[in-house]
């Protein structure tokens, strides 16, 4: 039998449906006036937190682990995209310019920027043998308390409603162990069951 709703959800859910519209187009009158391509500030964001950040990924990492890199990046973008959009439509920060309009968050720090940095961070400690907890630490204290300054000072982000940098500090941090923690499942997995492959086949 079909589930129906009752007349005071459903006034409800209209009224929800009929505000996210209304908001969409607001953010993209805004958008158009304010962050559109006709601006100096979406092509900064185009081009330096997105564009680059690729250009300087494709030549230099480390192909021989491009899938456990990118299986990590990908975590990094996935749980940071998610804390970012919840924290911008929550109203603890925002983005006064973005490079696409009605997506919440900022989507060239949370698909480009900010993963390739983490990556690249994972591929040097690979690399050198250096402890990956210790350098992922300071790249987070290096994007919570100069990197988003520097936005904030050039008005590509805010802090609304008691939100501080030590609060996006603890986002970083949890992000990248999160991250790290699911990365480190995913290879034992691979190892549990290639070792299992290799029995088998003796």
């Amino acid at each position: 039998m079909e589930k129906v709703m009752d007349q005071e959800q459903r006034t409800l859910y209209e009224n929800i449906q009929a505000t996210k519209e209304q908001l969409s187009q607001v953010e993209l009158e805004y958008w158009n006036l304010y962050s559109s391509f006709t601006t100096l500030e979406f092509w900064v964001i185009f081009l330096l937190f997105f564009v680059a950040p690729l250009v300087v990924l494709y030549f230099v990492i480390d192909r021989r682990r491009i899938f456990l890199l990118g299986f990590y990046g990908f975590n990094i973008h996935v749980w940071f995209g998610y804390i970012d959009t919840a924290g911008d439509r929550m109203g603890f920060w925002g983005y006064p310019f973005e490079m696409i309009p009605f997506l919440s968050g900022n989507i060239s720090l949370e698909a480009a920027l900010v993963p390739i940095l983490f990556m690249l961070v994972y591929q040097w400690t690979l690399n050198h043998k250096k402890n990956f907890y210790v350098y992922s630490l300071l790249l987070s204290v290096l994007l919570s308390f100069i990197v988003k300054p520097l936005l904030t000072m050039h008005l590509f982000f805010e802090l609304h409603n008691g939100t501080t940098y030590v609060h996006l500090f603890i986002l970083y941090v949890i992000i990248f162990l999160f991250s790290k923690l699911i990365t480190n499942v995913f290879i034992k997995m691979h190892r549990n069951a290639k070792l299992e492959s290799e029995l088998v086949e003796e």
